[in-house]
């Protein structure tokens, strides 16, 4: 088996014992599947000018698929997307202020989010969308115009790997355990629910295997 990163195996120690980073990444986690499940209006992922949750996008199409809640398969929103990519690849910023009720708009955001996107994600807002979000500790919107919105302040959920105790878990970790939770708490799964300690073996697995292929 490939050696965890210290981080990681300290994580897994944590949720084994049921600290707090379970309820919360679980909490999230079924904020996320309920908007997608209940509105079924389509889950767009996006990140910052300076970071792309591909990698999230990609655990999120397996979780979909391992528990049978296609909901959960994203849309990854790009900020370079060009014309020439592949069509999962090509869609741009324009679609997250396409945004409308039913639409749940996930925001992946380690460093600043930046004044275009802040914009784009107050616009879904407005027009309906569920918004959440996975935060670093600098989510605000420094260097903006006056009065420029905080990224916080316009989720209806956020996780921000910086609160509590856990501080030094990176997001990377934590986009690990909201997508495992995601797929653990649905109903619909067709091999019915797993028992949690399954459900940490196999994200040992993920945490443990190289990343995915960049879409």
């Amino acid at each position: 088996m490939r050696r965890m990163d210290a981080v990681r195996v300290a994580l897994l120690r944590e949720v084994l014992a049921g600290t707090q980073w379970l309820d919360a990444t679980r909490r999230f986690a079924g904020a996320l599947r309920g908007s997608v499940v209940s509105h079924g209006g389509g889950l767009l992922l996006v990140g910052t000018p300076a970071y792309e949750p591909w990698h999230l996008a990609a655990h999120l199409v397996d979780e979909a698929a391992w528990s049978g809640t296609p909901e959960l398969s994203p849309t990854l929103v790009r900020h370079a997307a060009r014309a020439s990519d592949p069509a999962h690849l090509a869609v741009g910023l324009g679609r997250v202020e396409a945004a409308r009720r039913g639409e749940t708009l996930l925001v992946v955001a380690p460093d600043a989010t930046g004044p275009e996107l802040l914009e784009r994600v107050r616009d879904a807002r407005r027009a309906g969308a569920t918004v959440l979000a996975l935060a670093g500790s600098r989510t605000g919107g420094a260097g903006g115009p006056e009065g420029h919105e905080d990224l916080a302040a316009m989720a209806h959920e956020l996780l921000g790997p910086a609160d509590g105790a856990e501080a030094a878990v990176d997001l990377d970790t934590v986009q690990h355990l909201v997508s495992a939770a995601a797929g653990e708490n649905s109903a619909a799964a067709p091999r019915g629910r797993r028992r949690f300690r399954d459900r940490l073996s196999r994200l040992a697995d993920q945490l443990t295997a190289p990343p995915p292929p960049r879409w």
